[in-house]
């Protein structure tokens, strides 16, 4: 089986999920989400497949959410308003999304991958 990793190099989080990746042997395709930025299609259907709230595919730690106020802004823009500014810059998107086109985990936390991935 071989999953997609969409990440960001820069990011701790990211690293610590391809570490665990890495060391329970599932192969990935490794995918820069800044570089690749999927698209709004693409984001609707990791959305549908996730099982989670939209907000949550939201970096909310990030500093272009604390730029664009989005914190203020979420609540009142329709879902398909959210997955077109997710699809216009990796950097607001949470990660890693991992899939492997079925199941998906947003963010690293072991237990999920552990259920999800091994």
């Amino acid at each position: 089986m071989t999953v997609k990793f969409i990440q960001y190099p820069k990011c701790t989080t990211c690293k610590k999920a391809q570490k665990w990746l890495d060391e329970n042997g599932i192969q990935y395709e490794n995918i820069n989400i800044v570089e690749e930025t999927p698209s709004k299609e693409q984001l609707k259907a990791y959305y549908e497949a996730s099982g989670l709230p939209l907000k949550k595919f939201f970096n909310t730690s990030g500093m272009k959410y604390r730029e664009l106020e989005l914190k203020d802004k979420l609540p009142s823009m329709s879902d398909d308003e959210q997955l077109e500014l997710l699809a216009s810059d990796g950097m607001l998107i949470k990660r890693p999304i991992v899939t492997d086109g079925k199941k998906l985990t947003l963010g690293f936390k072991e237990s999920d991958f552990s259920e999800s991935w091994k």
